[in-house]
């Protein structure tokens, strides 16, 4: 893939840095960098994950259990025939699991972002959104209050931090919003509660 391409070419730039070609040396190291070999890692995972995306085969397993179960009740009854309509009719499977295949499965699970308006200024600060997704270890960034404006903003990245290895947020970035609540207004202490 993507990482493949990429070897091709730092073997190349290699044979050129070694006969000192002006800008060379910097490409090769901008293409060895740590960094990109992870975003592009990034990107042949999420590209692997389009391709092979799972579709449920029905949004209604509950409605479809009914069915059967009613389709069993009309037909000659035999053991395999009680035992399956009394697995199909226990509530463990049609409160919890089917319950839970069909809400999974009509929820579409990736992010909604709201159109931009027609009317940007030029003058218009961009916002990017970021999503970081913390199991138990802490952001490996620090936030306070700027002194002139007031706003809440990344203070420092900690460097081999969650923030740090994810690329996204950078030292001076204005937070505006923490999991869904604005913090306009907000002391750093209670952003941090949020976080």
């Amino acid at each position: 893939g993507v990482s493949h391409v990429l070897t091709l070419v730092l073997q190349e730039l290699s044979l050129l840095c070694k006969r000192d070609v002006n800008g060379i040396g910097m490409l090769y190291d901008l293409l060895r960098s740590r960094w990109l070999q992870a975003l592009l890692k990034i990107y042949e995972c999420l590209q692997h994950y389009l391709g092979k995306r799972p579709v449920p085969v029905t949004l209604q397993a509950r409605a479809l259990s009914r069915e059967v179960v009613e389709l069993l009740r009309q037909a000659p009854q035999s053991g395999e025939i009680k035992e399956l309509r009394r697995l199909l009719r226990a509530p463990h499977l049609k409160a919890a699991l089917l319950s839970a295949h069909d809400t999974v499965a009509q929820k579409d699970f990736e992010p909604t972002l709201p159109p931009l308006p027609d009317n940007i200024p030029e003058n218009e600060e961009a916002m990017r959104i970021v999503c970081l997704v913390k199991n138990n270890q802490p952001l490996g960034a620090t936030i306070k209050r700027h002194e002139i404006t007031g706003d809440i903003t990344v203070a420092r990245v900690i460097h081999g931090g969650l923030a740090d290895r994810s690329g996204l947020l950078y030292a001076g970035d204005k937070l505006v919003e923490v999991n869904g609540v604005p913090v306009e207004g907000l002391e750093p202490e209670q952003v941090i509660n949020i976080l």
